[in-house]
């Protein structure tokens, strides 16, 4: 089981990023799958999750207006489209794909936005 993300780096406030989470090793399909967020001395937090099969998607307020999530089943990718990046946005990012008991994190990816 893999899930390799890629897609952080630099950017100033009011910018872009998209990040990629790309997944192998369990029925993607099965699956919801997204991602998490840990900023410096804060807890972890569900940012954005998507269910493959029926594309439903959550948001954390936040974040609503402003990020995206997508997926594209042919290539067992989940895509997290990040639009006017604000400060607070910065944490590391880390992929998840949950189903019932099954749960599997992937290496954080860092989100830095400079003012």
């Amino acid at each position: 089981v893999q899930l390799q993300a890629s897609g952080g780096g630099l950017v100033q406030a009011g910018g872009s990023l998209r990040l990629s989470c790309a997944a192998s090793g369990f029925a993607f399909d099965d699956y919801t799958i997204g991602w998490f967020r840990q900023a410096p001395g804060k807890e972890r937090e569900g940012v954005s999750f998507i269910n493959i099969s029926r594309g439903r998607t959550y948001y954390l307020d936040t974040v609503k207006g402003r990020f995206t999530i997508s997926r594209d089943i042919g290539k067992n990718t989940v895509y997290l489209q990040m639009n006017s990046l604000k400060l607070e946005d910065t944490a590391v990012y880390y992929c998840n794909a949950e189903w019932g008991t099954w749960d599997y994190w992937g290496p954080g990816t860092q989100v830095t936005v400079s003012s």
